[in-house]
């Protein structure tokens, strides 16, 4: 029988809850089994778990966005425009300017060159301009319950989601985010605020959606967790005589040693050691079909967001902002912080 039922109140261990149920001719569905799990491992209750879920909203548009992001769909030549933009570098230069000494507190702590920080930040929400316009809980609620490929993940985020809103004393249907429930100036995943999010400020909360310092310091601390190397090299183009073997590209190979590639005929404008490690990334350029090393900063980046095309827009993007910046001051941008914008697709990462 599968009907929908509230859960019994007797017991506070999830299989005895589950087990209760099924005994009174009630089999949980997945929202029951949801707010029961929340309430053996994170002691919230139950019923407001699931009166939490009860005002959330199953959102169609949010799954045909994810079955067609634009990292998946559009070659580099195409993808490369929407974020290379003057008037984004604009931004991104009045922005640095305006929290120099926070960006270069964090530089020192965490090891990441500003540029990239900055970069960062422009490319997910163009400083806190577009940072999403779907309710957190709707996105996480129908990717977790409505979207079978990847429930489990965003089943864990919105968890998250649950203990964070209540570690941050927010009403469940506040947050705003992008489509697949990041957060804030430098869109954090739940897991990801809960864990990587820092106070940089030291105001006492951790503030991502109106607090630049914190976006910055969260960054920064991102970078430096997930591996990042100060000084380390990042991408360098190579050739090849021959097209290689898909299985020598990245995703299917990752950051390793270079030997396979140099057996496979690859070669470089500078002297690489076949012991150095890098991934071999493919870009479809303006001019045709581009190969690339990826060294580990650039496999740092990808850990923000796993395509290869988001990592090399913020390396491109992170190299045109250094060099603005250090130019005479001409930028006419506005001011950099501006709070949310919900109007516009924001959130091309998922961390």
């Amino acid at each position: 029988m599968n009907t929908q039922c509230k859960l019994l109140n007797a017991g506070s261990v999830f299989a005895a809850l589950l087990t209760a149920m099924v005994m009174t001719g009630c089999t949980p569905t997945p929202q029951q089994q949801f707010a029961a799990r929340m309430q053996t491992q994170y002691g919230i209750d139950k019923r407001e778990v699931e009166a939490g879920l009860q005002q959330a909203e199953k959102k169609d548009d949010i799954i045909a966005l994810m079955t067609k992001p634009a990292e998946a769909v559009k070659p580099w030549k195409d993808y490369a425009p929407i974020f290379l933009t003057d008037a984004r570098r604009n931004n991104g230069v009045a922005f640095w300017r305006e929290h120099a000494d926070t960006l270069a507190k964090a530089e020192q702590q965490f090891g990441v060159p500003a540029e990239y920080i900055v970069a960062i930040i422009g490319v997910e929400t163009n400083y806190g301009r577009i940072m999403g316009k779907h309710r957190v809980l709707d996105a996480l609620n129908t990717l977790a319950f409505y979207y079978p490929p990847r429930s489990p993940y965003f089943t864990g985020e919105l968890e998250q989601f649950f203990v964070l809103a209540r570690e941050q004393n927010w009403d469940l249907t506040t947050p705003m985010g992008s489509y697949a429930g990041a957060m804030g100036m430098g869109q954090f995943m739940p897991t990801s605020y809960r864990k990587w999010a820092v106070d940089f400020d030291g105001d006492g909360q951790v503030n991502l959606f109106q607090t630049p310092a914190d976006a910055i310091g969260s960054v920064g601390n991102y970078f430096r967790i997930h591996g990042w190397q100060t000084g380390g090299a990042m991408m360098l183009p190579v050739s090849f005589a021959a097209e290689p073997a898909g299985s020598l590209l990245y995703p299917k190979r990752d950051v390793a040693p270079l030997n396979d590639l140099f057996a496979a005929g690859m070669q470089a404008p500078v002297a690489l050691q076949p012991d150095w490690q890098a991934a071999l990334l493919v870009f479809d350029e303006a001019d045709g079909r581009h190969y690339y090393l990826g060294f580990n900063n650039f496999r740092v980046i990808t850990r923000y967001n796993k395509s290869p095309l988001y990592a090399r827009a913020v390396l491109e993007f992170a190299g045109q902002l250094k060099a603005a910046y250090l130019q005479p001051s001409t930028a006419t941008a506005t001011s950099a912080t501006t709070p949310p914008a919900n109007s516009s697709r924001a959130g091309v990462g998922s961390r």
